[in-house]
């Protein structure tokens, strides 16, 4: 599907925001709410707009720990290891990666207690390199 100036506008107004009403939308690219829409559908129908997110205070909850742990496996453990990050709800992210080490690891946590237990958790499948986050950018 060819996308145009028009289309990378509404993905980047709803990357800002994925709540905007479709004549709010429209306003920002400068179409109607229904051409807005029908933009959105057609994206949607494409599979290149997945699904809508939200982003969420972590510290507000608790959780001021956060973490980038690149994960080394000790054998072809793949299928058992992605199956133990998917059942994780502090692995945020999780990307298999080439080059330095096999996968790694975006995970928030409540402190350093419960970042220790993950990390316990995961010496079964390999060893790690731990980098903690002292300032989200972006």
């Amino acid at each position: 599907m060819f996308l145009d100036q028009t289309d990378k506008q509404i993905l980047s107004a709803l990357r800002q925001n994925s709540r905007l009403q479709w004549k709010e939308l429209g306003e920002k690219v400068h179409l109607t709410g229904q051409a807005a829409a029908d933009r959105v559908r057609r994206l949607e129908d494409a599979a290149i707009l997945k699904a809508y997110t939200i982003t969420v205070d972590e510290e507000k909850l608790g959780n001021r720990t956060q973490a980038l742990i690149h994960v080394f496996l000790n054998n072809d453990c793949h299928p058992a290891f992605q199956n133990f990050i998917r059942k994780r709800d502090e692995i945020r992210a999780a990307h298999r990666i080439s080059g330095h080490g096999c996968y790694i690891l975006e995970v928030i946590l409540a402190d350093s207690a419960a970042l220790n237990a993950l990390l316990d958790d995961l010496l079964p499948y390999g060893n790690y390199q731990l980098n903690l986050s002292i300032q989200q950018i972006k």
